[in-house]
């Protein structure tokens, strides 16, 4: 039985940003622009080796310097509530996990002053040899129920997957098969680099904590926070209305807010601290770099009979992290033998955290890339592969789909790509030096509704509406699309509606990430608006009493539906590239992308969302790599001048196309999440292409011109 409520007024309407005039006169003020009274200025001190203790901190030369007001260092900082979490709780130990640690700070009247007084710090170190290097054959690869990780408990994965799967018998299926892939993939690191850098700017006032910081969770932000600083969370409020994008950085808070904190109430002013861009890739983490191996078997009619999925990953010594990377391998397609296994190989590197679709983006380059090679082994189509593969229900729950449309994307991309021209023989089409490729892979990504929102909506005496959520904004049109959702809700005008978010002083707000920010927040706040709608028809004959009237809905628990049905987006994604047969220069000519995301809420900011995805999975497969020094254990290219992300010159046509398919059960609006599945697939059908130009096949990512000329 459908759940979705018809209101439509203005979901589904390309409607324009409403903070866009403040974006582009420059009037919407993020974490940093914040106005203070006297603030001063903290600069980090970081450490300099991979893996020691700080044996010494001369600091003389420093608190000399004019206008620096204090050094702190592990010798004098405050004592913390949680020392055991080595990320949050910076300076309560004189040991150093991994290179660029936070092992002091200078806060001075300037940052000028503080950056000079950094530099006058003489920090000795006891050091021990780096182990950062990731390979499968390490002895000390561990399950994760020997690490701990985010949020999850004993073997769980970072989504809270149990670490392993099996079903049936996959070994002797694996002998049986008439043919059979068994390919090994890898990703390297990839770091977050959002437009705005990560800032807290801390106050103490009265004994309440304010944090103005860049993050994709107040509410998370404040419950870390507080809890590291053994403060009752009502007394930190964190406030962050605008954030300029995440990528799932800013997720979870890190160290540098409780550094600002401690350094605030040390001085007794304000603080101001913004990581620069290198130091980012030390301190606000990462996608893990990973090592998949994936083996397929299929009978002769094409049809999968095995299909195993081990993955190796790297985490940090000092907190691990779990990254589901094979988890979209027990989803995506039927086979009646199947397992799946992750492994971690703990290192003497940064602690790793979310980045945008995490676990899907790498496991589904794996699985995807082997899908190809498999429909090239069987002799089928890769489209019309994918297609013979589709299960009915969740192959390992057993669960329905609350909907599922992948076919019509296949079916549907392939045509407007122009798939039915193609000549699958490698090498087959060339212009003039360029050889031409054509690839497709599919993509998917949950669509789940975390528990914990809750919405206020007022209606004054004039008939105008508030409504008040923490949300969060990345500059991914949340302002927008919650306008839309309580206008539509409400049954009014969005003229009507005034929007609220970004503030721990409004009600509780899930994080924004995991594709959920739009199906929890736009349901608590759809409930909001029929208790506030019943309210007005059965006390006051539907008309706005002279006080106003204020509801707020509290949704306490997740979808109860998702018991019932297994509920994920799904997209086809087809790329076009050229190689050039002398140089391996590589050009991605055209992307398309079809996708099955449930009702589109605004079809303006969506476009912009998926578009944005595909490109960032361009990123991923020809250029973005994290350089590891194995001899000091830091990130070489720590900068844009060195960590190469697509740029305008290397996107060329992009379109993002969607089904009208409203899902009937993960929210009152028929929405499936969009922000994570536009990258998922994209990288595996640019390495597709890729091989269909060349004939070359590049499992290691990123695809770069040493791989092609031989």
């Amino acid at each position: 039985m459908s759940h979705v409520t018809a209101r439509p007024h203005a979901i589904g309407i390309p409607m324009d940003r409403v903070d866009g005039a403040q974006k582009v006169t420059g009037t919407a003020t993020y974490a940093y622009e914040w106005p203070l009274d006297q603030p001063v200025y903290l600069y980090p001190l970081q450490s300099t080796i991979a893996s020691g203790r700080v044996t010494g901190v001369d600091s003389a030369l420093a608190e000399a310097e004019p206008g620096v007001l204090a050094v702190l260092s592990h010798l004098n900082a405050p004592t913390l509530t949680r020392p055991d979490d080595p990320e949050l709780a910076v300076l309560q130990s004189d040991e150093v996990a991994w290179r660029g640690q936070f092992i002091g700070a200078i806060v001075a009247e300037s940052l000028e002053t503080a950056r000079r007084a950094a530099g006058l710090v003489r920090v000795d170190y006891e050091s021990r040899p780096p182990d950062v290097v990731l390979r499968a054959d390490r002895d000390d690869l561990c399950s994760p129920a020997h690490a701990a990780t985010f949020g999850t408990g004993g073997g769980e994965l970072q989504d809270g997957s149990p670490a392993d799967s099996a079903l049936g018998d996959v070994d002797t299926a694996l002998a049986a098969s008439p043919t059979m892939v068994d390919t090994t993939y890898s990703t390297p690191m990839y770091h977050n680099n959002p437009m705005e850098p990560h800032t807290a700017v801390v106050t103490w006032r009265d004994g309440e904590l304010i944090v103005r910081c860049s993050t994709q969770g107040t509410y998370l932000s404040q419950a870390l926070i507080s809890g590291v600083l053994g403060l009752e969370p009502g007394r930190v409020r964190v406030i962050s209305p605008h954030v300029g994008g995440g990528f799932g950085s800013k997720v979870y808070p890190h160290s540098y807010a409780v550094l600002a904190a401690m350094a605030a109430r040390m001085v007794r002013r304000p603080v101001k601290f913004s990581l620069t861009r290198q130091q980012m890739f030390a301190l606000v983490g990462y996608r893990p770099a990973s090592i998949q191996r994936i083996r397929l078997a299929a009978g002769r009619d094409g049809r999968l009979t095995a299909l195993a999925h081990d993955v190796i990953e790297q985490t940090a010594k000092a907190k691990g992290y779990a990254e589901h990377v094979a988890v979209c391998s027990r989803m995506m397609y039927a086979a009646p033998h199947r397992r799946t296994t992750h492994r971690l190989a703990p290192l003497d590197v940064p602690v790793p955290t979310i980045m945008r679709a995490p676990g899907e983006a790498q496991g589904m380059y794996a699985l995807e890339s082997a899908m190809d090679e498999m429909a090239i082994a069987c002799g089928l189509d890769p489209v019309e592969f994918r297609i013979r593969n589709e299960p009915e229900v969740h192959p390992e729950s057993g669960l329905p789909f609350s909907s599922r449309h992948l076919t019509a994307c296949l079916r549907e991309g392939a045509r407007r790509a122009g798939w039915g021209h193609r000549d699958p023989t490698p090498r087959a089409r060339r212009e003039g030096r360029w050889l031409v490729g054509t690839g497709v892979a599919v993509s998917t990504y949950p669509s789940p509704r975390f528990p914990g929102n809750a919405a206020t909506i007022r209606i004054g005496p004039d008939g105008r509406y508030t409504v008040r959520i923490a949300a969060a904004d990345m500059g991914t049109g949340t302002w927008t699309a919650l306008t839309q959702i309580a206008a539509d809700a409400l049954s009014v005008p969005v003229g009507q509606v005034e929007m609220r978010i970004g503030d721990t002083a409004l009600p509780a707000a899930s994080v924004a990430g995991f594709s959920a920010g739009i199906n929890s927040w736009g349901t608590a706040i759809w409930e909001a608006a029929d208790q506030l709608r019943a309210r007005l028809r059965s006390e006051h004959g539907g008309i706005a009493p002279p006080e106003g009237l204020e509801v707020t809905a509290e949704m306490a628990g997740g979808n109860p539906d998702a018991e019932r049905y297994a509920m994920h987006s799904f997209g086809a994604q087809f790329a076009e590239v050229r190689v050039d047969e002398d140089t391996g220069e590589l050009r991605v000519t055209r992307l398309l992308g079809m996708f099955d995301v449930g009702r589109v809420i605004n079809p303006k900011t969506a476009r912009s969302q998926l578009i944005g995805g595909m490109t960032q999975g361009m990123s991923m497969a020809l250029y973005e790599h994290s350089v590891l020094d194995p001899r000091f254990g830091h990130v070489v290219n720590h900068d844009f001048a060195q960590y190469h992300i697509a740029s305008h010159a290397d996107v060329h046509a992009v379109e993002a196309h969607w089904l009208d398919e409203p899902d009937p059960y993960t929210n009152p609006m028929g929405a499936k999440g969009l922000g994570e599945v536009g990258i998922v697939g994209t990288a595996a059908a640019i390495g597709n292409a890729v091989h269909h130009a060349t004939g070359v096949r590049v499992r290691e990512l990123p695809i770069t011109l040493d791989k092609l000329v031989s």
